[in-house]
């Protein structure tokens, strides 16, 4: 298995410990939106250390470039925030978390357009797979749809495509990507401070040294550590099949939820894991198909 095929799957295995997070930040009694400043904020620290310590000369960016930087950290990472946690308010979290995997089919379409990836039989199959995986996995959802809900989650689930093809932009145009990771986080961050002021959170994180690690610990693991391997994966592969690679995330999260906090693993579920896992093998078996 390839290098970036291992960053990408090691993406999705730390984004689906978010829940262990949030369940805990949460529980310190900093709400779900509050967490968007400290993951943005210690990840941003996180990169720009990760940059003095590589070469400094990565923070630089053109101006010209800087629509590149603004979209995959405000359009694209605090959009897919905001619309995520504020679907929650609408709908049901398995209804949320089924239409936010619509990423995916979005990465791939938008990818064909505009860097001329190709559709293959494999892709298609894997993606199939992988998004029936997610619907399995999260569960049906019982609560009706209303339609801010449906389009907030659809709205999510275009955030989560856009930061994938903005990243990609950013590294064609030659920047490393870490200067994608950094300016992203910096952007999210400022923006998610000026919607949610982050005075009382802030507090809260700093009220103890227990709540500090768990602050910097939610940052740096589900943040700060994902987006360096996703990024670092998308250089050596197209960026559709990053996209359904890190369909990982769900069964991770599921398997937290069973082993740390147990939760039951339905049939259904059990069922959704098998799916996902089986279109990562075959994204991986060597392809003997034409494209389509």
């Amino acid at each position: 298995m390839r290098k970036s095929t291992l960053l990408v799957l090691a993406a999705g295995v730390l984004w689906g410990f978010m829940g262990f997070f949030v369940k805990r930040i949460n529980a310190i009694g900093i709400d779900s939106v509050g967490a968007v400043t400290l993951r943005c904020g210690v990840a941003a620290i996180c990169f720009g250390l990760t940059l003095l310590i590589k070469d400094p000369k990565l923070f630089r960016v053109k101006l010209k470039d800087a629509w590149c930087f603004f979209g995959s950290g405000v359009l694209a990472l605090l959009f897919f925030t905001c619309c995520y946690f504020t679907s929650m308010n609408y709908i049901d979290l398995s209804t949320a978390a089924i239409l936010l995997y619509t990423a995916p089919p979005m990465v791939m379409v938008m990818s064909f357009f505009i860097f001329g990836e190709r559709f293959t039989k494999k892709k298609v199959l894997a993606l199939v797979m992988a998004f029936a995986g997610c619907c399995l996995v999260s569960g049906r959802g019982e609560s009706a749809i209303s339609l801010i809900g449906l389009l907030l989650g659809l709205g999510s689930g275009l955030g989560y495509a856009l930061f994938s093809i903005f990243a990609r932009l950013a590294m064609n145009r030659g920047y490393n990507s870490l200067t994608v990771n950094f300016w992203s986080c910096v952007l999210a961050g400022f923006g998610a401070m000026i919607i949610w002021p982050p005075a009382e959170t802030f507090s809260i994180c700093m009220s103890s040294l227990s709540n500090a690690i768990l602050c910097v610990s939610m940052g740096a693991i589900s943040c700060y550590l994902p987006y360096l391997f996703y990024t670092k994966g998308l250089e050596g592969m197209e960026t559709g099949r990053a996209s359904i690679l890190a369909s990982l995330e769900p069964v991770v999260a599921t398997l937290v939820g069973v082993f740390i906090f147990d939760q039951p693993l339905s049939f259904l579920s059990g069922c959704g894991v098998a799916f996902v896992l089986g279109a990562i093998i075959i994204l991986n078996v060597k392809n003997t198909n034409r494209t389509i």
